[in-house]
């Protein structure tokens, strides 16, 4: 009967470590690939009442201290895909071949970033490295100040929309109110805060409408100066129909907004 017991307790004690061997090996072997967008711990919580808060000061900070996690995340994801685009670079420099797995991610990204697939990888990653990068966190920030009007829209509120993005599928967002008569665009809504500003920083970093924006940062990444928000929003007078009238409120809302954003 002891002996029973013992085989017992044996056996258990080895299925135990057999389960945890398997947990630890699947642990190790599903690190997130580069690729995989982030996101932010706070990112499906519900979008915080800013209406509700009236002091302007208070609102303001509220506004960036929920934001700005979220763009300053996105812009690591930015900064780590381009260092990853640069270690390919060197590599084909260098004379060697690129893995099969790399070759897959490069696929990917000039899919998602509207780049030539059909171009030898030599060519595709400048084309890329032209795309793929940063975004000023106070240009991003005063961006969706002035469209959700400080976060009190309702697409931001009910759809994490804080930059005015649309879309084209019925049904894929809010169907705005004063939409002209003919059109079919609604205001896209998202299923959290990550999904929301990785589309918003993809659409200005691909799209040929912020071509002049992506000279100006590549000037200033040449010239070893700094990106700044005041200098690439010069390049957004696509981005809305008032043109210069929208990028002369933007570069005075970061004028006026310093403070708080660097706090």
């Amino acid at each position: 009967m002891h002996k029973r017991e013992t085989s017992k307790i044996i056996l258990i004690a080895i299925a135990i470590m057999a389960l945890m061997v398997v947990l630890a090996w699947m642990t190790g072997t599903s690190e997130p690939d580069i690729l995989d967008v982030p996101e932010t711990e706070q990112a499906e919580q519900p979008v915080p009442d800013f209406k509700a808060i009236e002091d302007t000061t208070e609102k303001k900070k509220a506004f960036f201290a929920y934001l700005r996690p979220e763009v300053e995340k996105q812009n690591d994801y930015l900064l780590s895909l381009r260092h990853y685009l640069q270690t390919l670079q060197r590599q084909l420099a260098a004379g060697n071949s690129l893995t099969e797995d790399d070759d897959e991610r490069l696929e990917w990204l000039a899919g998602e970033y509207r780049v030539d697939q059909d171009l030898p990888a030599d060519a595709q990653i400048p084309k890329l490295l032209n795309k793929v990068d940063i975004l000023p966190v106070e240009l991003v920030l005063m961006q969706a100040a002035n469209e959700s009007a400080w976060g009190t829209s309702r697409f931001a509120q009910q759809g994490y929309n804080f930059f005015g993005l649309w879309c084209y599928q019925k049904g894929c967002g809010f169907v705005p109110a004063r939409r002209n008569s003919g059109a079919s665009h609604e205001v896209a809504k998202f299923e959290n805060l990550s999904r929301a500003t990785y589309t918003y920083m993809r659409n200005i970093n691909r799209h040929d409408a912020y071509r002049e924006l992506r000279h100006i940062r590549a000037s200033l990444r040449r010239a070893q100066l700094p990106v700044t928000g005041l200098a690439l929003a010069e390049g957004l007078m696509n981005y809305s129909e008032r043109g210069a009238a929208y990028v002369n409120e933007l570069q005075n809302m970061i004028r006026y907004n310093k403070g708080f954003i660097t706090e």
